[in-house]
């Protein structure tokens, strides 16, 4: 990038910082006839008081801002909508930094039960649930999206083996509820050999598409991504509830272009700040995010590492935290097939990613998002869930089907692993804020036959990369124990499935085989014996030779290191 492209990305962003609090929730186009347009205020007091409303969108993508801005200003003046129910799968919180999320509607009595795939950036929402002003449920989002499906075809459940054997099944664990105020109803439970699950029926959906035509026709050009917002219009319809979608602009009619026609939704608002994605307006849409457009992967990624960079998101690596995205990257490439479906998480999983696409093998494979993002380069930071030169978009609950059928390998983050290779993401500690969520990790598990966590050996440790070896210099709290605090992913329930499980960690590799967690390699300039089977209370096995192999040099320090399948 030059000084140039630099400079107009910077103007970028702080356009985008000028505007984040700017909003018109009385705004309605006056040369609109069609009384299907109506302004974001009148939207909100369309919600009636105990609704169950969901919402679409994932992180910085398509947020429905508009609505948490009126919902809450209306509320602030009225006290209504109140008492709702609100269900999410993908996060929509902003961690309490930034505006237009759904923390928004953090008010005591507006929300008193909030559902969702990923809870960790509603810090807002936690903090209600904390102090037992609103309960508390998690569900992995696959299932979310498939409940979404059965209530537009008048089902009210969906029965699956995914969950099995973690927190969610009623076996073993406490099932969807996380805490807060007391639970009203139960949203799993067993049924024969699987879990049944359940979710409240929505009866007013809210969702952002680009455009609309002055009939009332929904058009998805030049989305980034499509989440939900399908699946939950026609559910809302099914249960005879309301469907509001807010638009950027209003555009011509193109028949076969339309993405939901006007009598599958009753209101549109007209947002003309709405985004594309974060920082990108909709009306100023970046093509790379696009399947109408292709563009140059490298200049493309150029720019949204430049962004990141500004905006702190993306984290600054330390030279150990590389050699584990290094030494999951190169098994990756032993277990992966050229052709693979494979999905990435966030995180050192993305470092992954990176070094698959600098070793230039990207378009070997086909990635995903659980945003319904299928092929391209998975966008890193602010931008995640949507990717570069995407070969198709589809909804959340079209991706997730595919998943279940052709997902080939994952690689995912973890909090905490235990002697049965039992993983938690879930829970970071026992306050209601400390609730991450499992987001797509149970589906994702379910579905995929090799499975690849990556993360660090120890918490808030001093280690270094050192003539080659790395060095323990301040040891802290072991992150592999004898039993996790909370179950997110099942490795009993995975090794008798069959599927493959790795742990890519600052101190080796492991493996999950019938003889239990099995050290497969150990970085050099680690004692195993002190500082992996000693320092660890977690069950460890070493390979049935007794030698514990070295990774090889080039993964350490990344001299020499290249990859291929």
């Amino acid at each position: 990038m030059n000084v140039m492209e630099k400079a107009e990305l910077l103007l970028h962003l702080l356009r985008w910082r000028l505007t984040w609090s700017k909003r018109d929730i009385d705004y309605r186009p006056g040369n609109l006839s069609n009384r299907k347009f109506i302004t974001a205020r009148q939207a909100a007091g369309k919600i009636r008081d105990g609704s169950v409303v969901f919402s679409s969108g994932m992180a910085a993508n398509m947020r429905p801002s508009i609505f948490f801005w009126a919902i809450r200003e209306v509320f602030e003046r009225t006290g209504h909508p109140r008492d709702l129910t609100w269900i999410i799968v993908g996060a929509q919180g902003g961690r309490g930094r930034i505006p237009g999320t759904i923390e928004e509607l953090a008010f005591p009595g507006l929300i008193t039960r909030f559902i969702a795939g990923h809870l960790e950036t509603q810090k807002a929402l936690l903090g209600l649930a904390d102090q037992g002003k609103l309960e508390l449920h998690g569900l992995p989002q696959g299932i979310q999206t498939f409940l979404l499906e059965a209530q537009a075809k008048g089902e009210s459940s969906v029965t699956s083996h995914t969950g099995l054997g973690t927190f969610l099944d009623p076996a073993v664990g406490r099932g969807s509820y996380v805490g807060g105020s007391p639970v009203t109803e139960p949203l799993v439970e067993t049924d024969g050999a699987g879990l049944r699950y359940h979710m409240p029926r929505i009866d007013c959906s809210l969702f952002v598409a680009p455009y609309a035509d002055e009939e009332g026709n929904l058009y998805m050009r030049h989305a980034c991504t499509y989440t939900e917002s399908h699946e939950s219009a026609l559910a809302a319809r099914r249960n005879r509830g309301v469907v509001i979608a807010s638009v950027a602009d209003i555009v011509p009619k193109q028949e076969d272009e339309i993405y939901l026609t006007a009598d599958q939704v009753d209101f549109i608002v007209v947002n003309p700040r709405s985004e594309q994605t974060g920082s990108v307006p909709q009306k100023r849409y970046w093509k790379m995010f696009t399947t109408e457009h292709r563009v140059d992967t490298n200049e493309s990624v150029e720019r949204l590492r430049f962004v990141n960079n500004v905006l702190k998101i993306t984290p600054v690596r330390t030279p150990v935290e590389l050699a584990v995205a290094r030494l999951a990257a190169s098994r990756f490439t032993r277990i992966v097939r050229k052709g693979a479906l494979v999905n990435i998480g966030v995180g050192l999983g993305e470092e992954v990613c990176r070094l698959v696409y600098e070793g230039g093998l990207h378009e070997e494979v086909t990635f995903f998002t659980e945003t319904g993002v299928l092929g391209g380069l998975p966008a890193p930071g602010i931008f995640f869930g949507t990717a570069v030169s995407p070969r198709e978009l589809m909804t959340s609950a079209q991706i997730f089907h595919l998943a279940y059928e052709k997902l080939d390998a994952t690689v995912l983050g973890f909090l905490e692993v235990d002697s049965q290779g039992s993983v938690n993401v879930s829970r970071r500690g026992p306050r209601m804020l400390d609730a991450v969520g499992t987001g797509g990790l149970p589906d994702l598990a379910a579905a995929a036959r090799n499975i690849l966590f990556v993360g660090s050996w120890m918490a808030n440790a001093r280690m270094e990369v050192a003539d080659g070896r790395i060095r323990i210099t301040r040891p802290g709290p072991v992150k592999f124990v004898e039993r996790v605090s909370e179950t997110t992913f099942s490795g009993p329930q995975a090794l008798a499935a069959g599927k493959n499980v790795y742990y890519a960690t600052s101190v080796g590799l492991f493996q999950l085989t019938p003889r239990g967690m099995t050290l497969q390699e150990v970085m050099p300039g680690i004692d195993v014996r002190q500082e992996i089977l000693e320092a660890s209370p977690m069950k460890i096995v070493l390979p049935e030779s007794g030698d514990v192999p070295c990774v090889p040099a080039e993964i350490v320090t990344g001299k020499g290191f290249r990859l291929s399948f």
